[in-house]
């Protein structure tokens, strides 16, 4: 497929220019967004983050850091099935930590309902880079007093651990297909991270870049849906909705846009109702703020859920190709733009499955297009989804659990 030439490209040439986990608290370039890589931390902030424990979290010079408060953990508040996932730690003599994958998406984590890649040099059993209980570190990896890269590939059963660019783990494990990523603090001395980011594998296509084949249009409405010269998605005039034929129920959506005109109104749906015409979640698509504050976004703004959490800040820009994310795990919805959080929203509604614009919905439905209105003309290409799998079953743990593991 076209997209995914391009995306493998892309994917070179940002690892050919820098180390898999460089300048990331400056942000993701456009080059890796379109790639797939969204940050799971900005830098500045915990959103899109939850603590879990007694640890106290703090964030500063691009870093989050626990050192004190007891033992504990900071989660994703989004879960993940098949990823790359890279970042960087850093721990004192003292400090028993890891990095936890495909963890339980609320309550206690532990290493029996989750993956731990541990981060402890000293441990007899599971060093620096073992998986625990599942398989120990090849050879010895040195993580106390300096900056160390981790990478992390979970690609169905096959795990993969790489420490400083070197394979530690490369197994295979049926227990956990999806769940948060978590980082450990496990009670003593101080641990650190920083540049955070993931990138979903094993998406397919929904656009082919030469047809509409696999869309449908709902008729009646005045939208103008075609493919470029350039094999791009089009949209022109409203209003107007192009359905997948496809159903989707919890997923992780790319696809890059551009909005050929200013402050242009579009939007992406999904988990919507095949043939109805603008239901289900909105994925706001307006690259419009207030004055020079792209964090007072104008109508939910681009990455923004329509009529239910605002976009943080406006990140894309009108006249510009940028890549937007979005992730729907239960009753979880969260999007990127660039590669940067933008929304993360849990929905509390009472649950009406009929119309997620009635009532919260975790039932599977279409990816749609919209044309809002006359002015409308966008462009879509690269549009892929990974589908995930139904949650992991979990032994229970004891409410107070955060972690067991033998010094």
């Amino acid at each position: 497929m076209i997209y995914s030439r391009l995306l493998a490209v892309a994917a070179i040439l940002c690892v050919a220019t820098m180390p898999p986990t460089a300048a990331l608290s400056q942000g993701i370039t456009p080059q890796q967004a379109a790639a797939g890589w969204i940050m799971l931390f900005d830098g500045e902030t915990t959103f899109g983050l939850s603590p879990r424990g007694e640890a106290k979290w703090a964030v500063a010079d691009g870093t989050v850091s626990a050192s004190e408060g007891g033992k504990g953990f900071l989660s994703t508040n989004v879960e993940y099935s098949d990823f790359e996932l890279t970042a960087e730690v850093w721990v004192d003599a003292k400090a028993n930590s890891g990095l936890f994958v495909r963890c339980p998406p609320e309550g206690a984590i532990t290493q029996d309902n989750a993956y731990e890649v541990n981060v402890f040099d000293a441990h007899a059993l599971w060093p620096t880079g073992s998986i625990n209980g599942i398989a120990k570190a090849k050879g010895k990896h040195k993580s106390v007093g300096k900056w160390t890269a981790m990478e992390v590939t979970a690609n169905g059963p096959h795990l993969n651990v790489k420490i400083d660019g070197k394979t530690s783990v490369d197994v295979a494990d049926r227990k956990f297909g999806r769940g948060a990523v978590a980082l450990q603090y496990n009670g003593e001395g101080t641990v650190k991270f920083r540049n955070i980011r993931l990138r979903p594998l094993n998406q397919s296509s929904l656009f082919d870049s030469k047809t509409l084949k696999g869309w449908s249009e709902v008729p009646g409405h005045k939208s103008v849906f075609g493919v470029s010269a350039e094999g791009t998605l089009t949209v022109k005039n409203g209003n107007g909705d192009l359905h997948t034929d496809s159903e989707w129920g919890d997923f992780a959506l790319q696809l890059d846009i551009i909005s050929n005109g200013k402050n242009l109104n579009s939007g992406v749906f999904f988990r919507a109702n095949k043939g109805l015409f603008w239901s289900g979640y909105e994925a706001q698509i307006r690259n419009h703020w207030e004055g020079d504050d792209r964090t007072k976004a104008v109508d939910y703004g681009t990455g923004g859920i329509y009529n239910r959490q605002p976009a943080r800040k406006v990140v894309s820009t009108d006249h510009k190709w940028f890549t937007m994310t979005v992730i729907a795990t239960g009753l979880h919805l969260a999007a990127w733009v660039n590669g940067y959080q933008v929304s993360d929203f849990q929905d509390m509604r009472p649950v009406n499955e009929g119309n997620a614009r009635m009532g919260a919905r975790t039932k599977a439905g279409v990816i749609t297009l919209q044309g809002h209105d006359p002015t409308t003309d966008l462009a879509f290409r690269n549009i892929r989804i990974l589908e995930l799998p139904a949650p992991s079953p979990r032994p229970e743990a004891a409410p107070s659990a955060v972690k067991v593991q033998v010094r």
